[in-house]
């Protein structure tokens, strides 16, 4: 059989021992590129330009074609909606290319991608951590360049959005009665969201909390910063009513975290 074989074997060199050609030729570079372009301008066919610009980094892995289709890719996957696919190809794209002019839009791309699959408040918010860090490597990496004022408004919607989500578990704390753990949810609002909507609430929110316990300095200091603040805010009212309910009046302890919390970041 070894025999057979072997005089064989010249008579189907452009085979291999599983019947699959050898030495096929590739496709030039810049073929392969212009199609995926054909694809995904005029045709939106997203998934297939995506493959066509994989195939230029499969045949042509050292060349500049190569680095522009990985950014495509990226971009085709973005489109199509395939997350997983156009982060994993932006990732390799900042990791290989790093001083390129591009890696701004790549990294953008990681961030937008990540955006794109934020929950609602109820599930898991690891995406919208992602894309919180994602978004600001952009900012921070690439301050001045056209992405880096997109990337600055997704994070604050990411931002309210982590924020939502300590707020819905410190109410579901507060109606359980765990005091304690509402008050670290409705903390981490104030000490890490003060830029989001839903700070006001969080303030209104200690100061019912810290009248239920009979911390009533604690309770009268979040009325207090809540209304130098946001003196407008219908949350306001209610914590005023609430403190004014116990016969106290707002009033900010200058030493308490609340106060503190507010003049780190200027707004006290």
């Amino acid at each position: 059989m070894v025999a057979v074989l072997a005089l064989l074997l010249p008579a189907c060199s452009s085979f291999n021992l599983f019947g699959r050609e050898d030495n096929v030729p590739e496709e030039p570079a810049d073929k392969l590129y212009n199609e995926g372009l054909f694809l995904l301008n005029n045709k939106r066919d997203f998934r297939a330009a995506a493959k066509k610009f994989e195939e230029v980094d499969r045949q042509h892995p050292y060349s500049e074609w190569a680095r522009k289709s990985l950014l495509m890719s990226a971009f085709a996957h973005y489109e199509a909606r395939d997350y997983e696919e156009a982060i994993t190809a932006g990732k390799r794209y900042v990791t290989l290319h790093p001083g390129s002019v591009d890696a701004a839009y790549a990294q953008y791309l990681i961030g937008a991608s990540y955006f794109d699959q934020i929950p609602d408040i109820s599930r898991d918010q690891t995406r919208t951590e992602r894309a919180m860090q994602s978004l600001d490597d952009v900012a921070r990496k690439f301050p001045n360049t056209e992405y880096a004022a997109s990337a600055k408004k997704k994070i604050e919607v990411a931002k309210d959005q982590l924020a939502a989500k300590e707020m819905d578990v410190g109410r579901y704390y507060l109606k359980k009665r765990d005091y304690t753990g509402a008050i670290n949810r409705f903390k981490v609002v104030v000490t890490q969201y003060q830029t989001t909507r839903h700070v006001e609430e969080a303030l209104m929110r200690l100061a019912e909390v810290y009248m239920t316990l009979g911390i009533v300095q604690e309770a009268q200091t979040a009325a207090a910063v809540l209304g130098h603040n946001f003196p407008d805010s219908r949350w306001y009212k209610d914590a005023y009513a609430l403190v004014k309910s116990g016969g106290l009046e707002p009033r900010e302890d200058q030493g308490s975290w609340i106060s503190k919390a507010f003049k780190r970041i200027g707004l006290g």
